[in-house]
This record gives C-alpha cells, structure tokens and sequence, in this order.
C-alpha cells in the first residue's frame, strides 16, 4: 500500500529486499546508498544482530523519478534472514510495493533459498496479497563464488514464472544498480496502468492530506492516512460522507463520490503542516536519476562500474 501526500504532490513507495540469510541485501543497500547522490538519498538505518546484519531493517528512502506529476520516494527495506525472525519479517512486509528476492548463487545454499521463497509467499498470502500479482524480480547474487549454480538452474528452481532476473556481485556493485532501476520501474508502471486514477483520487480527497492508497484487479481504493489539521474559521463545512473505496471509472461505471475511509498513520510519513497545500501548476515530466553508465533492462548480465565499498557505520 503505497502512501500519497495530495497537498505535496508525492507518493512513497516500499521495495523489500527478501532473502535467506548473508544473501547480500544488506549490501545491496549499502551499495545504492554508496552510489546515491547525496540530494537523492537520507541517513541509512541499520540495527545488526551476532547472526545476522540486520536484525529489522534498512530504511532508505529515495527519489525516482514522477508518476503523472507526483513525484515519488522509495523506501527501501531488507529482511532478517534467519527463520527464527520471521514475525519481523512478516512485519516488514506491510503495505509492499514491491519486492527484490536476493538468492545466494552457491549451489550449497539451495534449501535456503527454496525455504526463504516459500517463506515469502506465505506472509504475503496472510496479508492477502499474491506474488505473482505485485512488481517482483529476482537477483542472483555472489556469481563470483566457486561451484555456483548455473543461470538456467537457477531459473529452473526459482524463476517459475519467468520475471526479470539479474546476475550480480554485490559487495562491488554488479548488478545492484541495475536490479533497483527495473524493480522501480515496475513499481511506477503498476501505478501508471489504469490511466488517470491519480487525478480522480486526488478529486475524491480534494488535494488535501496524506492518504494510503491500494490499487487493486478491482479499482483504487482510498484512505486517510493521516489525521487533517483543523481548517481557519469559515463558513461551516459539510459533514463527510459514509467511507466508500474509490473505484476506477475503467469498466463504463460513473466514480462513486463519497468520503475517506479513517486509518492509522504510517510511522515513515512525512508530517504534513497544512493539509491545503496548492499542488504544483505544471508536472515535471518523468525522468531516472543518473547512475553514471546506462545499463540495459535485459536479461543478460550486466558488467555495472565496479566500486569498492566502504565500511558501512550505521547511524547512531
């Protein structure tokens, strides 16, 4: 569930990166954080275990580019590894937008890899939601290793329905950058393809607050995110109206008019001062930030510009 701010005109979405344990997402993440311009990116948190790096998640929001004139922040998160964490894996799961599965390419980390997939779609189906139905993507990590299986084996057990992979070598940034600009792609081409459903949310709420919005085989569904401040006295307003989902006027069917749904505010949301912002006259039109060298969204590996990662300190 992807949050919308309608009076800033910016839409956050969440990418998980899941995987069994010392996979690399973590170093994923430090990767893009290294790579980031320093206007693109914020502080990287990290709360580490004895087992394993990360014991709940990294948080990095990042700018990507605009959806329709909304400009959009991604926030990215990783999962512990372990099994015995899976509650805070579940947890982290929340409202994902979509996903990165970081498998390990060595062949003696097989039943990690099956285990931890499985382990994905089952806390995904107890938040009704479906893999097979959001932006996912698969990265095949430490191809630099010996006795690693083969890309077509690694297809042939994880790749069932066939979605965009990517070899890689985290720790020097192979394939990272390349990973993160498909998955966002996808998340941003999920949002853009019932056409105009941004302009008649934004309709349904009049411009105003922070709202958490789902878009479903079904419609849109809209809801207030985040309590409104109290308007300068005027002339008296009307009463909201009976919380009805806002359906997308796809199927010949009139937009049905009515109030927004109350729910609780996300702990990541950027507060909202005034809830009556004017949204911006002229959209900015969509573009990528830069990652130095072009890379191309295929299949084939990528030879990304290598870098040396530097030691990561987590923010205190």
């Amino acid at each position: 569930m992807s949050s919308i701010n309608f009076a800033t005109r910016e839409i956050s979405c969440k990418v998980v990166y899941y995987g069994p344990g010392l996979s690399g997402k973590t170093t994923n993440l430090q990767v893009i954080h290294q790579k980031m311009p320093q206007d693109k990116r914020t502080d990287m948190v990290s709360l580490a275990t004895e087992g394993d790096r990360t014991l709940f998640f990294d948080f990095l929001p990042l700018n990507l580019g605009d959806i329709k004139g909304f400009k959009t922040r991604f926030q990215l998160y990783t999962v512990p590894g372990q099994v015995y964490y899976n509650s805070t894996r579940k947890l982290v799961l929340r409202g994902v937008d979509g996903i990165v599965f970081v498998a390990d390419s060595q062949r003696s980390r097989q039943a990690e890899n099956l285990e931890s997939l499985q382990n994905l779609r089952q806390n995904l189906q107890d938040y009704g939601m479906d893999l097979d139905d959001m932006p996912f993507v698969l990265q095949y990590n430490k191809r630099d290793m010996e006795n690693v299986f083969t890309l077509d084996e690694m297809n042939a057990e994880l790749n069932l329905r066939n979605v965009p992979f990517f070899p890689a070598t985290a720790h020097n940034g192979k394939g990272v950058v390349t990973t993160l600009k498909t998955i966002a792609m996808l998340v941003i081409e999920k949002f853009n393809v019932k056409q105009g459903f941004l302009r008649k949310a934004a309709e349904s709420v009049n411009n105003t607050g922070v709202h958490d919005v789902s878009l479903t085989k079904e419609g849109v569904s809209v809801s207030q995110a985040a309590p409104a401040a109290p308007a300068q006295p005027a002339a008296p307003a009307a009463a909201p109206a009976a919380a009805t989902p806002f359906k997308m006027p796809s199927f010949a069917a009139k937009p049905p008019v009515g109030g927004m749904a109350s729910g609780g505010a996300s702990p990541f949301q950027k507060p909202v001062s005034s809830p009556f912002g004017r949204p911006r006259a002229t959209p900015q039109p969509p573009r990528m930030p830069s990652f130095g060298r072009s890379v191309d969204r295929g299949n084939a590996e990528v030879s990304d510009d290598e870098i040396e990662l530097r030691p990561y300190v987590p923010k205190k």
